[in-house]
């Protein structure tokens, strides 16, 4: 056996391209374009590792022979493996099926050609090694090979060109170059069975070059699917290294310590492998609850748009019955169909008091369609928020008294006039007030103003039932009711609070609620900018 560069270089090649091929099929065995491209690194290892001992055994002539006609065991499956593997890259299988039956059915042909003296036969001599002579069926096949190769790269480049996803078009042009690679650069040793000498054979270098291309489109452009893949290849990598040390040890004690070292690498990769492949099974899990909740997000969304939708829907038509109906008990009190008794006048103002809550509750649902679906019209000037919250007290001062409470509000004249929409603003606070008097069995309702932040807060404080921390940081959510409230004779909807923080909130402000504890009072809060330019970008 003769190892120098020119050996070695092959056998090298052999090693590495038979490591990647096994990469790919451990991947995924299932995926025929796994399958396909593992069999053509087996072909690329035929051809590598026979060129290795036909350069090896070069002072040996049938030795030489048979090796260079073992090569070609793989180098004549290459066109319908090529072939086969664009067809299911690009997704074109059903198109070419006949075509490539037929390239199957001449490799077969060309295989059995390459054992006959027609095909090759005697050796050329070289100062790097040794190549058997080219024959008749040698040429016929050569006609073939390019042929049969041609449809891949014909396949692959109208699949480029067609295709608009970016990580495919990456795919396809690391493909291309790849077996490009292997087939005009590695397809020059063909040369050197027609006596032409290109002085170092450098055909064999694409047996390094095809699977580091096809590597990096694994890796870089996600070819394959695979995940793990920069580990396993840079670990798989370092093992070769460490082992083809073994061909140049010079003594056997040599051989046994780097032997060690290269189970040790073995190993210690092994488990480098397995923490990288649990993290990235850690990550897709992530991921996919990521996307879940997010497509659970998007539903729920859906689901609360429909749900405005039909609010809207319904308030609207509740909302002529209902006016209608207040019409037609006025006019009964009002005897335009006959005299009423004071039996029957009671029970006309039950009704309506009754419709007239309904009309409130149709109110309330109205404005939540328009907040959420932009239709909420703002007039923004300058008012004096003492005023505002005066009109409020004195509107509520009757049914505070009827409650025995006291409101208790002493105007802050050094506040200037604040920029806001006075009937929105004003919703809000009668809203705070009004609450605080349902919710307060006896005492003083505090109202007060003070100036921060560029702006004004407006409090209002009670000594009513208070609430806990799951209420505090709910309070301001559609639909939400106090849980200490639930048990009590007051009617509400959980919608009031929810309106003030959308109002609120187009003025640029913020909304807040605080209590001590259960049956401790409570604090509902707001503050708005002075500064109107926030309002109209609320708007």
């Amino acid at each position: 056996m003769n190892f120098d560069i020119y050996s070695i270089l092959p056998l090298t090649c052999a090693l590495f391209v038979t490591f990647f091929g096994f990469f790919v099929l451990f991947s995924n065995y299932k995926s025929i374009v796994n399958q396909l491209l593992f069999g053509f690194c087996v072909s690329m290892f035929f051809w590598m590792f026979g060129t290795f001992m036909m350069f090896a055994t070069r002072g040996e002539y049938y030795s030489a022979i048979f090796w260079d006609r073992f090569v070609y065991l793989g180098v004549v499956f290459m066109p319908p493996l090529m072939h086969h593997f664009s067809l299911v890259f690009t997704g074109r299988v059903g198109k070419q099926k006949k075509l490539l039956i037929a390239n199957y059915i001449l490799a077969i042909f060309s295989l059995a050609a390459s054992r006959t003296a027609l095909f090759t036969d005697d050796l050329f001599y070289y100062s790097w090694g040794v190549h058997s002579q080219a024959r008749i069926l040698h040429t016929v096949f050569l006609g073939y090979f390019f042929l049969g190769t041609g449809l891949f790269f014909y396949n692959v480049w109208t699949f480029f060109k067609k295709t608009k996803d970016r990580i495919v078009r990456m795919q396809s042009i690391y493909v291309f170059l790849a077996f490009a690679t292997v087939i005009f650069i590695g397809g020059s040793a063909y040369l050197f069975a027609y006596n032409i000498d290109t002085k170092f054979p450098f055909a064999y270098v694409t047996g390094l070059i095809f699977p580091v291309m096809l590597f990096y489109a694994v890796s870089r452009h996600h070819l394959l699917g695979a995940k793990t893949v920069a580990t396993e290849v840079l670990v798989g990598l370092t093992e070769f290294l460490v082992v083809m040390q073994l061909f140049f040890s010079r003594s056997a004690l040599e051989i046994f310590v780097r032997a060690i070292f290269a189970v040790i690498v073995a190993f210690v990769g092994v488990l480098l492998v397995r923490s990288v492949r649990q993290e990235v099974r850690r990550r897709e899990e992530v991921t996919h609850l990521a996307e879940s909740l997010e497509q659970a997000n998007i539903r729920l969304r859906e689901l609360d748009q429909q749900k405005t939708e039909f609010l809207s829907i319904a308030s609207h038509q509740l909302r002529t019955p209902l006016s209608i109906l207040k019409g037609y008990i006025e006019l009964i009190r009002d005897g335009a169909y006959g005299k009423t008794s004071k039996k029957m006048i009671g029970t006309l103002n039950d009704m309506d008091e009754s419709n007239e809550r309904l009309v409130k509750l149709v109110d309330e649902f109205l404005n939540i369609t328009r907040v959420e679906q932009g239709r909420t019209k703002y007039t923004f000037d300058n008012y004096d928020i003492n005023e505002i919250i005066s009109s409020v007290e004195k509107e509520l001062h009757d049914r505070a008294e009827a409650a025995k409470l006291h409101i208790s509000f002493v105007p802050k004249h050094t506040v200037k006039k604040v920029y806001l929409d006075e009937e929105k603003i004003r919703n809000v606070i009668f809203n705070f007030v009004d609450n605080a008097i349902k919710y307060t069995e006896s005492g003083m309702i505090k109202i007060s103003i003070d100036e921060e932040n560029q702006g004004v807060n407006v409090r209002v404080k009670d000594n009513g039932l208070g609430f806990g921390k799951t209420d505090q940081a709910s309070f301001f959510q559609k639909f939400y009711r106090g849980v200490n409230v639930r048990h009590t004779n007051v009617n509400g909807t959980g919608l009031g609070l929810y309106v003030c923080r959308k109002f609120v909130e187009a003025h640029g402000g913020k909304v807040w609620a605080k209590s001590a504890g259960e049956g401790k009072g409570s604090e509902f809060g707001l503050w708005i900018p002075y500064d109107g330019t926030r309002g109209k970008k609320a708007v």
